[in-house]
């Protein structure tokens, strides 16, 4: 019979050590799991965000940067009008866009007298980061907030800023609209979306069980109802993508004393501008010139 007697003292330090140790993981504390806002879920940012990079040379005259924290710094392109105090359009875009897609319409808002400043999202255009829903808006706030040493540095002085959202970007323009209030002039949407949720579900992501009563997620109504700015509506009577029920939900339930819908007949999404150039200029003209729709 083989003698063990030489195991016993290793086998007590093997047995003590496992004791040190199960005593270390029941004292050590639980990372929590990262939690997730239901509206980043990976099935909705794909259907929602489709970046791209600008590839275009670039362009000091008119590129802007705006940090936004976490070390992201926002891309975007400014177009100023000739008079350093004219009013400002900050415009927010589409999701399959960038801000050098506007470099031809923004000399339309010059010829209204308006400086007119486009926003990239996080990984779009010149932005760094990757995007969110809930990175969308907060980076919306971070925008406002950075706006004004922008300005100065560009050596502009606005006599007053609107907030302008085309589609996806009517998020942002309504989440500064509620963290800016009295300080924007007015809020212009167009081709903005009041129900997310249907919105999500009709461009192939997943269906959900609640009712969507706008005020869910991003909560649009609920934020339109709290803004008291003037507020202007655009939208194509034929748009599928976001129907024109969502534009009529959205100036009802606008908390502004001072509102107005326009509607084009025969323009879809992304044909607005084109469709309706006239109603779509004279409406934002008639806007900003007096404040008031």
């Amino acid at each position: 019979m083989p003698d063990d007697s030489h195991a016993l003292p290793a086998l007590s330090l093997v047995l003590a050590v496992l004791t040190v140790l199960s005593c270390a993981r029941k004292e050590a504390p639980l990372m929590p799991a990262p939690k997730i806002n239901p509206i980043d879920h990976p099935a909705i940012l794909q259907i929602v965000f489709h970046p791209r990079p600008d590839e275009s040379a670039p362009d000091p005259q008119h590129d802007i940067r705006l940090p936004v924290g976490d070390g992201v710094t926002l891309g975007g392109r400014l177009h100023p009008a000739a008079d350093v105090r004219a009013p400002l359009v900050l415009f927010f875009h589409g999701n399959g866009e960038i801000a050098a897609d506007y470099d031809d319409i923004a000399p339309m808002y010059n010829r209204l007298g308006l400086s007119f400043l486009v926003v990239d999202y996080r990984g779009y255009g010149r932005s760094g980061g990757t995007p969110t829903l809930s990175n969308l808006v907060s980076d919306a706030r971070m925008v406002w907030d950075a706006l004004p040493n922008l300005l100065v540095d560009r050596g502009m002085q606005p006599s007053r800023t609107y907030v302008m959202g085309r589609s996806l970007g009517s998020a942002s323009a309504l989440e500064i609209g509620v963290h800016a209030g009295p300080a924007i002039a007015g809020l212009i949407l167009e081709s903005g979306f009041a129900y997310e949720m249907e919105l999500i579900t009709r461009l192939g992501g997943p269906a959900f069980a609640m009712p969507d009563d706008g005020r869910q997620g991003l909560g649009h109504l609920t934020k339109i109802e709290a803004i008291r700015r003037p507020t202007l509506i655009l939208h194509g009577e034929d748009d599928w993508i976001i129907p024109v029920k969502d534009a009529r939900a959205l100036h009802h339930h606008s908390g502004a004393a001072t509102k107005r819908l326009v509607t084009v007949p025969g323009a879809g999404h992304n044909d607005l501008l084109y469709v309706g150039a006239r109603e779509y200029f004279s409406a934002i003209r008639d806007f900003t010139s007096t404040g008031n729709p």
